[in-house]
């Protein structure tokens, strides 16, 4: 073999070490920051990890939410119609959050079952509609009658 060729091998074999280094390293440190969405039934049946950071969301049962009176702490319920995660937060909650809303919270999941939350997104209507852009519609329907009712 020439030493030509023989050199240009090694640059190749070296450039792929380094490719499939870098491509190893890149993986693992997006699965330390990988957090997968869990329902309350799939909590409840054991499948989520505890003491690793989550997603779990679903509707904030009826009646559940309990406050603090001395600080910003609040439990509440979420429900997937099939079974109740019981979720801690003690932060400020988004303005949408409300019974019987749908949530998202991010957070940890303790021994007891109960999901510590570090972060809760509520979610609003799928509907919504800006009070402008509603007005708007509703004056073009009202031109569009009048339009057709006198012809």
């Amino acid at each position: 073999m020439k030493p030509q060729r023989k050199q240009r091998l090694i640059w190749i074999g070296a450039l792929v070490i380094a490719v499939a280094f870098a491509a190893g390293l890149t993986l693992y440190a997006l699965r330390a920051n990988i957090n997968l969405f869990y329902t309350p039934t799939q909590i409840a049946a054991g499948e989520a990890p505890l003491d690793r950071e989550i997603r779990a969301g679903g509707m904030v049962v009826d009646g559940s939410v309990k406050r603090a009176d001395d600080r910003l702490y609040v439990e509440f319920a979420v429900t997937d119609y099939q079974e109740n995660v019981v979720i801690s937060y003690d932060k400020i909650l988004p303005d949408l959050f409300r019974e019987g809303q749908g949530i998202v919270a991010i957070g940890r999941l303790n021994e007891e079952g109960k999901l510590v939350a570090s972060q809760v997104l509520a979610k609003h209507d799928e509907n919504y509609m800006p009070p402008e852009v509603a007005d708007a519609l509703a004056a073009a329907e009202q031109a569009k009658q009048a339009a057709t009712a006198n012809p």
